[in-house]
């Protein structure tokens, strides 16, 4: 069951509002599906992102994807813990397991997002 507060992305990337900034990570599908994550790479601090656009990679023992920016914004922090910890987006993905904050360039560009019951209708019909 995917958290009712949190908005998705058709990617598997969850989003979570925190005042003026989103933070980000992958759902536990996504973690579920990729396997035993070994190594995430996020971008830098100050970074500009696009939507739709990878942003990041993480990298699993089955295979390699790609992150990607559920709005158009600029990176204010990431997980550092995931540097030395990157299995706390399987433990944890929708907690300790995030990735990165985002500031949007557009307030309310979340609103286009899917909510948790299109998101899980979404992963239904896969």
């Amino acid at each position: 069951m995917n958290p009712e507060d949190l908005r998705y992305t058709r990617e598997h990337e969850w989003i979570r509002t925190t005042g003026e900034t989103l933070r980000v990570g992958v759902t536990d599908y996504a973690q579920e599906a990729l396997g035993d994550i070994v190594f995430v790479t996020l971008p830098e601090v100050g970074a500009e992102v696009a939507s739709g656009e990878p942003c990041g990679e993480v990298e699993s023992t089955k295979s390699v994807s790609d992150i990607y920016a559920p709005v158009t914004g600029t990176v204010v922090a990431r997980n550092e813990s995931l540097d030395a910890a990157p299995e706390l987006v399987n433990s944890d993905p929708y907690g300790e397991g995030w990735m990165i904050d985002i500031r949007p360039a557009e307030p309310g560009s979340v609103d286009g997002l899917l909510d948790a019951a299109a998101y899980e209708a979404g992963l239904e019909g896969s």
